[in-house]
């Protein structure tokens, strides 16, 4: 590419940007606009070459035959994520983050979800402002996901794949959006209540109830639940499990608009 050239790339990159239930309602109120962010020319930069490369790079282990599980964080980033992401950093685990779109944009300018991102975790969608979706038109779904979607390709360049209902709620209308939006619905095989139940012992020992190829539910947003995770990972690497993101886990990015529960 000529020099010239190059910040015009980067500047069109800047722009681009279960249950049943009753018959969905409108919504009481709009949801808020995203806001925009300027983001310096090396950051772009790095999004380009993310983008170019593809992400995440898969580490192709093999879950067929090894004892795979995924962690997955719900609800943030939040003001516990960084000290998360230290410690996932430090034991070389990746895990799966299902980001909040209003929590992403309260997040001085994006720079956990980058650093989440950089750090080679998968990001997924958990909607713009956590409602159940089932609840909502269509339009507003739409609004819910791509909102999210949105602000997080311009923060990092990535493209999710996958997200996550709030409370796993979902119909065949939720499914029908996600699989137009191309994302995949993860839900999970071990919920550590974690949410309810602020206790580190009592989290890390629920999570390690695992088995091979098990999806388990955690929310960054809990201080409680990172002070749980090295002995969750400690107690599931003594027996033999292998930490996946939720992609590496299938070996393969999952089918859009299908539900997905454990491997």
């Amino acid at each position: 590419m000529r020099i010239w050239a190059l910040p015009l790339a980067l500047l069109t990159l800047a722009g681009c940007v279960t249950q049943s239930v009753p018959r969905r309602q409108q919504p009481r109120s709009p949801v808020a606009p995203f806001r925009i962010f300027v983001v310096d020319p090396l950051t772009l930069a790095r999004q380009l070459a993310s983008i170019q490369a593809g992400w995440p790079r898969s580490r192709k282990f093999d879950c067929a035959r090894l004892k795979c599980v995924a962690l997955t964080f719900d609800d943030g980033p939040g003001r516990y994520t960084a000290k998360l992401l230290d410690i996932l950093r430090r034991r070389d685990v990746r895990a799966t983050f299902f980001v909040v779109g209003q929590m992403v944009a309260a997040d001085k300018g994006g720079r956990t979800v980058r650093r989440i991102a950089d750090d080679g975790h998968e990001l997924g969608n958990h909607s713009w402002s956590h409602p159940s979706l089932t609840g909502l038109s269509q339009q507003e779904l739409k609004r819910q996901l791509k909102y999210t979607e949105n602000i997080v390709q311009r923060l990092t360049g990535v493209r999710m794949r996958v997200m996550r209902p709030p409370y796993g709620a979902t119909d065949d209308d939720v499914a029908a959006e996600t699989r137009r939006e191309g994302l995949a619905q993860i839900l999970w095989n071990v919920d550590t209540l974690d949410w309810r139940d602020r206790v580190a012992s009592i989290v890390a020992k629920r999570a390690g109830q695992a088995k091979p190829g098990s999806i388990i539910l955690l929310h960054d947003i809990h201080g409680s639940t990172v002070d749980a995770v090295p002995a969750m990972l400690d107690a599931l690497a003594k027996k033999g499990y292998t930490f996946v993101t939720v992609s590496e886990l299938y070996g393969k990015t999952p089918a859009p608009g299908r539900r997905y529960t454990e491997r």
